[in-house]
């Protein structure tokens, strides 16, 4: 058909069909596949984010190991030392066999005095790993040379499989240093100002020790604070003595026990023989501000009549604080060459 012919043609075409040609279709649209789009996209950003943050970022990398320990430990690059706060530590040796690791660490102090032969992780450490497991991490060695102490860190998977081809990372946040020992024989205190009825209070304990009868009962009857008796040494306090329920009771309170880990034990000297009286048992529980912490020290069998041949003898540990940081060691569970 021509163009002549085919202009002349379109004049038969009803007018109505024109318009009706002339409205565009719409096309239906998904919102679930808009939806499904969306979401693929987030996960997608998220699964190549989120490992990527867990690498360098610790709450990432927390948060991941929360959800899938196996996953934060395949994407945590391999990192055999570390520098913070002006120490450094690194993985200095490994003997992997069968189900069990066996890691050596040291902490160099770089700048001052800080690390030394009283140095305690402090129960800030972590091990992470790919699986279930038991550890626990202990100090090796000290050299005041170099300032350098070593911890043997040793783990032990579960259902006895083979260790070997999985990631390790052991973290430290603080560690505490410089502690002192005190023990001797408390003075300036006798034991036979002990109240034979003394003031007494009960509490919810922190902690308990020796009687089986303690760990019974949700709460325990303990010496209300007398005061400071005796202080054998900064950041330990004898507050009070007396008998409760026909039992003696000596009661010493450790200061700032959340920074400095405060602690010891109380025992009674007989002036004559020189044997020790250890006590029985004991109940600690925090003192009003909940940093500082009392322990109350049993003696159940020891009448009020025979105090005078007894001296409190006292052997206690504290420290001046913790020493912060951000360490952290990542290294591959390999079997050592030739094992």
């Amino acid at each position: 058909m021509r163009g002549n012919e085919l202009l002349d043609k379109m004049e038969l075409v009803d007018p109505a069909y024109v318009a009706a040609a002339d409205v565009l279709s719409k096309p239906k649209r998904h919102p679930v596949r808009r939806w499904c789009a969306s979401a693929a996209c987030l996960c997608l950003v998220f699964c190549l984010a989120v490992p990527a943050m867990a690498a360098s970022i610790p709450a990432a990398y927390e948060l991941l190991y929360a959800v899938s320990p196996a996953t934060a430990q395949f994407f945590k690059p391999v990192e055999l030392s570390c520098e913070d706060n002006g120490i450094r530590m690194e993985v200095t040796a490994a003997y992997i066999h069968d189900d069990t690791a066996q890691i050596y660490i040291t902490m160099q102090d770089l700048e001052d005095t800080r690390v030394d032969e009283t140095m305690d992780l402090f129960d800030s450490y972590a091990i992470h790993t790919p699986f279930a497991c038991t550890g626990h991490c202990d100090l090796a060695g000290y050299d005041p040379d170099t300032r350098t102490a070593t911890f043997l860190i040793t783990i032990q998977q579960w259902n006895k499989q083979e260790i070997t081809g999985d990631k390790l990372t052991f973290s430290v946040r603080e560690f505490l240093s410089g502690k002192e020992t005190w023990q001797g024989v408390l003075t300036g205190v006798s034991l036979e100002d002990a109240a034979e009825n003394a003031a007494a209070q009960t509490v919810e304990p922190r902690g308990l020790s020796g009687d089986d009868r303690l760990a019974a009962a949700e709460t325990q009857i303990v010496l209300q604070p007398a005061g400071d008796l005796a202080s054998p040494t900064d950041g330990v306090t004898l507050t009070a003595m007396g008998y409760v329920d026909g039992r003696l009771h000596v009661q010493v309170h450790y200061a700032d026990i959340l920074t400095t880990d405060n602690h010891g034990s109380l025992s009674l000297l007989h002036r004559k023989s020189g044997q020790m009286l250890s006590c029985a048992a004991s109940v600690a529980f925090f003192d009003e501000e909940g940093t500082g912490s009392y322990e109350d020290y049993i003696f159940p069998d020891v009448p009020a009549d025979a105090l005078g041949d007894y001296a409190l003898y006292g052997e206690f540990v504290t420290s001046s604080g913790p020493v912060k940081g951000n360490w952290s060691v990542t290294f591959l569970l390999e079997n050592t060459p030739g094992e």
